[in-house]
């Protein structure tokens, strides 16, 4: 795994890659302790969807034309519709709860921050 102090470095797919995963397993973790702790017996809240976006890296823009938003793209990070990085339903938690859903997209967002990206979660209802 990567470390903090590292994230000025990050040249390589397999380092973005290793730090996505560690997003997601975050993310997976986030998103099952809120659902066992909000909806223990298999409740259901609103139905939707929820996202990671990334804006930038150590404070400058990530646009696909650039050494870190190519990198992004070769990990496997798509761009949306207004060109922002964004990583879909980083939790990958089986459930269509929106808030089960959110609470792992913050999860992944805080881990990217730590690595030096500004990252937010997002999500919208179904």
């Amino acid at each position: 795994m990567l470390n903090a102090k590292e994230d000025k470095h990050m040249t390589t797919v397999a380092e973005l890659k290793a730090m996505i995963r560690e997003a997601q397993e975050a993310a997976y973790e986030a998103a099952e302790q809120y659902e066992n702790t909000h909806f223990p017996n298999n409740g259901w809240g609103a139905c939707g969807f929820a996202w990671c976006n990334i804006y930038s890296h150590n404070g400058a823009k990530v646009k696909g034309n650039t050494k870190i938003g190519r990198l992004l793209k070769q990990a496997g990070v798509r761009q949306d519709y207004t060109k922002t990085f964004q990583v879909w339903n980083p939790s990958q938690y089986p459930t269509q709860n929106v808030d089960t859903l959110e609470a792992g997209a913050r999860a992944a967002a805080l881990v990217f921050r730590k690595y030096g990206f500004e990252a937010y979660a997002g999500s919208r209802l179904d």
